[in-house]
């Protein structure tokens, strides 16, 4: 006879739910109020992925739901790193610092309540784009347009990851 005995840890989500035991959340497009153009769509889309790879709720719009998920890009701060002596007498920043700063609210449908609210702030590091010829040393902006951006989308994925367990943890 063989017996199995195990604790009350479950690999995966467990018994997570949406805070109210509610199954069918909206999620509009988060709000931004950086100068970052369309950085909200990333937030936005990492949040809904991972509802949906959850499966606590089904994602639908907002007169079908019973709760929405609203979410806001408070803010997007580069810090240059450390300086690096370029030709001549410039200096270049060798590296920046990407601070992303969001919140969340999730609010009943009913009657507007809010049940559920958080902050969420992430740093990412990358390296700033250069170019080096003999004596030539320039930015490619280009590079760091692309860079800022996709280092911003990481950001909103592992953000909103830890947002989404802060939201369905059970206490």
């Amino acid at each position: 006879m063989t017996l199995f005995s195990g604790c009350a840890y479950r690999a995966g989500y467990g018994d997570r739910h949406i805070p109210g035991g509610y199954r069918t959340v909206a999620v509009p497009v988060f709000k931004n109020m950086t100068h970052e153009a369309g950085v909200e769509v990333y937030f936005t889309n990492a949040m809904i992925r991972e509802l949906e790879r959850a499966r606590i709720g089904v994602v639908t719009d907002r007169k079908d739901a019973q709760v929405t998920l609203e979410g806001t890009v408070d803010s997007i701060e580069y810090v240059g790193g450390a300086p690096v002596s370029g030709p001549g007498s410039s200096v270049l920043n060798s590296t920046f610092q990407i601070i992303a700063r969001t919140t969340l609210r999730l609010r009943r449908n009913s009657d507007q309540k809010v049940l559920w609210e958080a902050a969420f702030q992430k740093e990412l590091q990358y390296y700033s784009p250069q170019i080096k010829i003999e004596e030539l040393s320039a930015a490619n902006a280009i590079y760091n347009h692309s860079a800022r951006y996709q280092n911003i989308e990481t950001i909103a994925n592992d953000m909103m990851a830890e947002a989404h367990d802060r939201l369905t943890e059970n206490f």
